[in-house]
């Protein structure tokens, strides 16, 4: 069996995006019991450009149309459940992510449209192209999301009581 089919290497995808799901939940619900900061919320989308990487090899390469609805559909649909859930709260003088029920939910449920969409996508373009047009999508999610988080923290830490 060659691993680099695309058979073996959707159940890869997959099995990674299934993985990174549980991963980001589990990292996000364990944060909340941390203080935010500036550095906390910029870092994730600074270390994910380095995913643009991918666009050096060939097979990689999608019409700039595609790249461009990818990304908005990420910034402008997928993060929006993400940016309702996400608050924050002020204890002991110090910015915290308020605990939600319903993220853990939001988290799988984005996990699943997205694992759904993959599937239909990827019966029209090559897996290397899909995996482009969901890191484009993922990027503006994320991107999206950590901008609104910035923006709440800035006016939420502006509102805390200096000592």
């Amino acid at each position: 069996m060659n691993i680099l089919s695309p058979s073996y290497m959707q159940v890869v995808v997959t099995a990674g995006a299934i993985f990174m799901a549980v991963l980001a939940l589990f990292i996000r619900l364990k944060a909340s019991r941390r203080p935010v900061t500036i550095k906390k919320i910029i870092i994730p989308p600074l270390g994910m450009t380095t995913g643009f990487g991918m666009f050096i090899v060939p097979e990689t390469h999608i019409p700039m149309l595609w790249g461009v609805l990818a990304f908005a559909v990420g910034a402008l649909l997928f993060s929006y459940p993400l940016n309702r859930s996400t608050q924050f709260e002020i204890i002991d003088g110090e910015v915290y992510v308020k605990r939600t029920r319903g993220f853990a939910y939001i988290l799988i449920g984005l996990l699943a449209l997205r694992l759904v969409l993959h599937e239909v996508v990827e019966q029209y373009i090559s897996l290397f192209q899909t995996g482009a047009v969901f890191f484009l999508l993922a990027y503006g999610m994320i991107l999206s999301w950590r901008l609104y988080m910035l923006k709440e923290y800035r006016r939420i830490n502006d509102q805390a009581p200096t000592n």
